[in-house]
């Protein structure tokens, strides 16, 4: 049981998707990204001391925060307002609270963080302090401080109002759940739209409860208690409990809030009138932001079925101008109908969003023992209906050099089983610098060798000796050189003679530069060119230099 416990803990304190592939498991975090050329692992390494934030106790913390932070924003403004005399008690477990949260101050300076720009975890003591220090750090203090503690020492009682303004500071800590709800909005877990909605529920309960306790305080300390908003209905209210206030000023507020009328309650005096309207003005925004957001949950919604009645009662109103048949028009409905509840599986556009490696197993799956039991399939081996890996490729190593350096087709397919990073080298591009430099492309040619002596079996050109596919490679190199390499050539040299310039010739580049300057002859009629110069107006002597794509200019 307890390991159950911990198991379902840990899924429910981690952030990132989940990779499993054989018996090795790693998860991939939402704003941890690997770097290029990095692996992933489900254990990330860090200094000593040193707290990863995506470690499933520093979650729990946060979430046992959390809590403190909901017990912060309700007894915040209800002491300001109700409590005129600060109990003994509630000190206690103010300053129990502010301790926690004491701790997670210094705790942060040993957690790691995620740099925004590169992605990667940064775990150096010195730009976690450097980072805190110049953002949260002066507000986190400020709503730590234990400033009810300190009115003690001036007011035996601690209903000190500059310092009970002070500890509203402690309301800064809200922006904990604000991170909470963006974490959990994204996490798959946990339906959307009822996330939105719990969070949409508690910034209007929060403000109803800040207005209604604001509103109240402003009665309270009123000069003339009968000239209030809730003394003019109740002269007796600061004889009622603390109760029977609270639901009196939460009442108020909802009401303001939501426009429907005081009743017996309304503002009196000036103070009140002034934050009334100051909290109309608020409402505006708070309102709007409401409104706009569920409008666009319910859409969502609503706009398929919309769409889907649209389009019923166009094919309605085309039978019946039409004139079709009753069992034509209700093959059309049914198909319609039939239509609109398949397109709720979304089957084809989940598969076509995966890669193919995934979606062939997804296809094998399903579908193998179908193909199986086909008449056309009866007795043949597995590896003719589901191909069969030959080998596994772990890291550093390559695939697909066969294919490019002899000159035929990859005798094998590779497919990835889990999140990979490949590094993909340009084929044009390798072979023109192995052409270039043909000492290395021996090295190469001679690695390459020493591998496939271990797969003699994997193509029957390995079977030849080093020499002959040596030359058999630069012949074929040589032989799709000339097929490969495009030139432009041109008549006179680009900055003396525009019009020579525009008038263009795109050839296949001959082998020799003799070759070159007789074609360029045969397509500039009148002109003898005698030598060939680059963009840069440096004369070419050798013919092998020529890469593909550039610019030749033939010159008298």
């Amino acid at each position: 049981m307890p390991s159950s416990s911990m198991s379902c803990f840990r899924r429910l304190c981690a952030d990132g998707f989940t990779l499993l592939s054989g018996n090795q498991k790693c998860i991939l975090y939402d704003d941890l990204l690997p770097s290029l050329g990095a692996s992933i692992s489900d254990s990330i390494k860090l200094r000593k001391r040193m707290i990863s934030p995506y470690d499933p106790r520093y979650r729990l913390w946060e979430l046992f925060l959390i809590f403190l932070v909901l017990y912060s924003a309700w007894i915040c403004p209800f002491e300001f307002a109700f409590l005129r005399y600060l109990p003994r008690t509630i000190c206690v477990v103010d300053s129990i609270v502010d301790s926690f949260f004491a701790v997670d101050i210094m705790l942060t300076f040993f957690v790691a963080f995620v740099d925004r720009k590169s992605y990667l975890l940064v775990d150096d003591p010195k730009r976690i302090a450097s980072r805190y220090l110049s953002t949260w750090f002066v507000c986190d203090v400020c709503s730590t401080f234990p400033f009810q503690i300190i009115s003690f020492s001036f007011n035996t009682n601690g209903n000190s109002l500059s310092f009970k303004l002070l500890s509203m500071l402690r309301l800064w800590r809200l922006h904990r759940v604000s991170s909470l709800f963006a974490r959990l909005e994204k996490d798959l877990r946990f339906n959307y739209f009822w996330t939105r909605c719990t969070k949409l529920f508690s910034v209007t309960i929060f403000a109803v409860h800040f207005s209604g306790c604001f509103s109240y305080m402003i009665a309270d300390r009123y000069p003339q208690p009968t000239a209030t908003w809730i003394g003019a209905a109740i002269p007796s209210f600061k004889q009622d409990t603390v109760w029977f206030r609270y639901v009196t000023s939460i009442y108020f507020s909802i009401t303001t809030l939501s426009t429907t009328g005081y009743g017996d309650f309304h503002a009196q005096n000036p103070r009140e009138m002034l934050f009334a309207i100051c909290y109309m003005f608020f409402n505006l925004g708070l309102t709007a932001y409401l409104i706009g957001n569920m409008t666009n949950l319910v859409v969502n919604w609503t706009s398929r079925t919309k769409n889907f009645r649209n389009t019923i009662q166009d094919a309605s109103e085309f039978a019946t101008r039409n004139k079709l048949p009753k069992h034509i028009k209700q093959q059309m409905l049914s198909h319609i109908c039939l239509r609109f509840k398949t397109e709720e599986l979304k089957q084809q556009g989940a598969l076509n969003c995966l890669p193919k490696a995934i979606r062939s197993s997804i296809a094998e799956y399903l579908f193998l023992p179908l193909v199986q039991r086909a008449y056309l399939f009866q007795g043949v081996s597995f590896n003719l209906i589901f191909q069969l890996a030959l080998a596994k490729v772990a890291a550093e190593e390559m695939f697909g050099e066969t294919g490019v350096l002899c000159h035929m087709p990859q005798p094998f397919t590779v497919r990835t089983t889990q999140l990979t990073q490949i590094l993909r080298l340009n084929k044009a591009k390798l072979l023109n610098a192995m052409r270039e430099r043909k000492p290395d492309a021996n090295i190469i040619i001679s690695n390459l060798f020493q591998k496939l002596r271990l797969q003699e079996k994997l193509h029957p050109t390995i079977q030849l000796n080093d020499r002959e596919i040596i030359k058999q490679w630069f012949d074929r190199g040589e032989e799709e050189e000339l097929v490969c390499k495009r030139v432009t050539i041109h008549m006179g040299f680009q900055k003396t003679n525009l019009e020579r310039h525009l008038m263009a010739k795109m050839i296949q580049l001959p082998t020799t530069l003799e070759e070159l300057l007789r074609i360029g002859g045969e397509k500039f009629v009148g002109h003898h060119p005698t030598k060939v110069v680059n963009g840069e107006n440096a004369e070419i002597d050798d013919i092998r230099v020529v890469r593909d794509g550039d610019h030749l200019y033939l010159q008298a």
